[in-house]
């Protein structure tokens, strides 16, 4: 299957760059499956298409303030780097740009010396493995230095970084926001369980899939990336 098949024109005039006052105020498009009746709604009105005894089930991951800027040790020079996954503890992954700049031993300073990245391994797509160096809680540094990892299509930076995570983010972990989940407000899912709707909370911290473009042609050839996730024996 070709990915050209999947192409469609998105004016960027109509790509918000700022969110909605009112999270439920966003708009929702709704398509009857059986009579193919369309209709243009706000978000706040899903109420009407969830009825008793269905299970709404919820990504309760908490987005990280992954995106950090820093300076190489020896040659100064400004490094970006996008924290995708703790795979021991203090060793991440990430990507970095350029990424060329980044070698094995190369170390990255943050924050006057709030944070050091050590580079100990190169992976294949740009990837880079880091030995991380700070005192403290590694969440709280983060939040100091790092900022939010917006889709590369939003232009300007968040002024709040809670409008980034969903009214329901409770564990750390993902490089980007599971952004279906941005429009509910705590108004709506109480509203949604006093109409007898369970609500199931799992979680699933989206990593390096979310940032990288299909680059091949044929859909079916694409090697997707394997993301961390736990559902509870009450899940």
């Amino acid at each position: 299957m070709k990915i050209d098949l999947f192409d469609f024109d998105l004016p960027k005039e109509l790509i918000a760059q700022h969110p909605i006052e009112k999270r439920d105020h966003s708009r929702l498009f709704y398509i009857d499956r059986k009579s193919g009746e369309k209709k243009h709604l706000h978000f706040y009105d899903i109420i009407d298409y969830l009825n008793e005894n269905d299970v709404l089930v919820m990504n309760n991951t908490k987005v990280i303030p992954a995106r950090l800027m820093g300076i190489k040790e020896d040659t100064k020079a400004l490094i970006e780097v996008l924290l995708l996954k703790e795979i021991d503890y203090g060793v991440w992954k990430a990507l970095t740009k350029p990424a060329k700049r980044v070698k094995v031993g190369t170390k990255i300073n943050f924050g006057d010396g709030l944070l050091t990245l050590e580079c100990i391994d190169v992976k294949d797509e740009g990837i880079r493995i880091f030995k991380a160096y700070y005192e403290g809680i590694f969440l709280e540094v983060l939040d100091k230095l790092g900022t939010m990892p917006l889709p590369p299509y939003i232009h300007e930076q968040l002024k709040d970084k809670s409008r980034y995570q969903t009214v329901y983010a409770e564990i750390p972990g993902s490089a980007a926001a599971p952004t279906a989940g941005l429009h509910f407000t705590k108004e709506l899912l109480d509203k949604i369980k006093a109409k007898g709707i369970e609500i199931i909370e799992i979680t699933l911290h989206v990593g390096l899939g979310t940032f990288r473009p299909v680059a091949v042609d044929d859909i079916f050839k694409h090697h997707m990336h394997s993301e961390t996730y736990e559902i509870s024996k009450v899940a």
